[in-house]
């Protein structure tokens, strides 16, 4: 099956290192251009290099994409020298973790600017030029912690609970206009992200961190940690084609630890 995806102008946020650079490297795959963007350049160059190294492009570009005139100026610049925006992959922004005792509003100010404004900062700078165009893709990797409460990551979590009604909300506006929104929401996966978290529940718990991993593997049905291309390999599949009647949907990637409905 085709995925639809080759020669559209794809723009990967986060796409330095992670389940972002993941993203931008399946993308690259599928024969799309992608555009990454991070807030460093030295990082961005890395990746830029890993991926040469597989024989893939990706252009790159920094900018702080909670600032919601920086999100403009560097979309409306990929747009400028290499095409309209056809998919956006939202993965830039991670909110810091913080046992209870700890939070305080520069915590719930940190999670929102991190993570909320930088993924609506960049859907606003792209949507409606979709929807112009009567076609568009738009995933945002949110995270579980939005739907299952866990007392590290209360702030974070907040934020991916409002990204969750965004999505949402921004799919039943834009879908008569031929613009798709979903998000997938992965649980454990093997990035920095993990090591955070740990740290942060050693510091809630006094626990050891062998421990803690442990404890954290038993939880998950699957027994294991998600990888990032995982997480990529469900980003491609709703930007393409494939996808067409998907839209509004929030996918849980936790290998079943969640367990609801």
């Amino acid at each position: 099956m085709q995925s639809g995806l080759e020669g559209r102008v794809v723009v990967v946020t986060g796409a330095s290192k992670g389940m972002g650079l993941a993203c931008a490297t399946a993308l690259a795959r599928e024969g799309a251009t992608v555009a990454g963007i991070s807030r460093s350049r030295e990082h961005l160059e890395l990746a830029q290099g890993d991926l040469h190294g597989h024989g893939l492009e990706m252009a790159i570009y920094d900018a702080d994409l909670s600032d919601a005139e920086a999100a403009r100026d560097v979309l409306l610049r990929i747009g400028h020298e290499i095409g309209p925006v056809d998919v956006l992959v939202n993965s830039a922004g991670a909110a810091r973790r913080y046992p209870a005792e700890e939070l305080d509003m520069h915590a719930f100010e940190q999670a929102f600017g991190a993570k909320y404004y930088t993924y609506v900062n960049a859907i606003e700078a792209v949507i409606r030029g979709m929807a112009e165009r009567g076609r568009g893709s738009i995933v945002s990797i949110v995270g579980q912690g939005g739907r299952q409460a866990n007392e590290v990551h209360i702030a974070g979590g907040s934020a991916n609970a409002a990204l969750m009604l965004a999505t949402v909300g921004y799919a039943r506006a834009y879908a008569r206009k031929g613009v798709r929104v979903n998000a997938i929401n992965p649980g454990y996966t093997r990035t920095g992200r993990v090591e955070e978290g740990l740290n942060a529940s050693m510091r809630a718990t006094g626990r050891d961190k062998e421990d803690l991993l442990d404890e954290l593997l038993r939880d998950i049905p699957m027994g294991r940690m998600a990888e990032p291309a995982e997480i990529a390999a469900v980003a491609v599949f709703l930007a393409s084609d494939l996808a067409s009647y998907v839209t509004g949907a929030i996918i849980p990637m936790d290998g079943g630890k969640a367990s609801v409905i």
